[in-house]
């Protein structure tokens, strides 16, 4: 049974290659964003993993604005993606992942060299101008993956660009949970995982539900980074109820 899901992945991963190669060079942004919204889905869907929105923005949400969120799993990129379609700030190992870091690419995925300080500013002048020209764009802003229960402290860098790009922060976050509403262990992808143990993990699991949680948008108006880092993590540790960590 695992094999044959894994032969799932497998097309559907080839299903967009397809798409990315032949009908994006073609279709509009509306358009690309509407095959980006339902292969998500699809993928979602084979992996046996349901989305639910929950909006819990008490009607303060923004766009344009940057979106975060907290990072559980490679599978959050698509849990976002089904409800907006964004261009990513990703770090470049993902780049090297088997099709699914071409597919990234084609969509529009920015990939950051780690401990680069050149890059981060390349990037951030970058995305400042995407900004300004209407792209939504998404980052993780605790720089990598952390075990359910946990929010790493939020890297404040590229939170400079939603302020000179005069947008708000939007901030989402997403938990993975059973049947039971417990946070459900395969979707971790952390430590030495590779992208093919935690698929393996997430094809053999029990089905799972990705909450997706959009909380209110944080103004930037004559604000510091760093406080709105503190802020958007704040409100995440809030909406998953974690204590206060270091």
């Amino acid at each position: 049974m695992i094999v044959w899901h894994f032969f799932r992945v497998f097309l559907h991963l080839l299903a967009g290659l397809f798409t990315c190669g032949l009908l994006f060079p073609f279709s509009s942004p509306a358009t690309q964003e509407k095959l980006i919204r339902r292969w998500s889905r699809r993928l979602l869907a084979i992996c046996t993993v349901d989305v639910v929105f929950d909006d819990r923005s008490q009607g303060l949400h923004a766009e344009p604005a940057m979106i975060v969120s907290n990072h559980v799993s490679w599978l959050d990129i698509f849990v976002i993606n089904t409800l907006h379609p964004c261009h990513f700030v990703a770090k470049s190992d993902i780049r090297s992942w088997p099709l699914i870091g071409w597919l990234c690419e084609k969509a529009g995925t920015i990939f950051l060299a780690r401990g680069k300080q050149r890059e981060v500013r390349r990037i951030y002048e970058g995305l400042v101008h995407q900004i300004q020209a209407g792209k939504r764009i998404a980052f993780f802003p605790e720089g990598t993956t952390a075990a359910q229960g946990t929010v790493l402290p939020f890297h404040a860098n590229l939170f400079e660009a939603a302020i000179e790009a005069q947008v708000p922060v939007q901030p989402f976050v997403i938990r993975y949970v059973d049947m039971q509403g417990e946070f459900h262990p395969a979707a971790n992808f952390i430590g030495d995982m590779t992208f093919v143990d935690s698929m393996r993990e997430i094809l053999k699991a029990p089905k799972m539900r990705a909450e997706l949680i959009r909380l209110p948008a944080i103004p930037t108006r004559d604000a510091h980074r760093r406080e709105v880092a503190q802020q958007a993590r704040m409100a995440a540790q809030q909406a998953l109820n974690i204590a206060e960590t270091a």
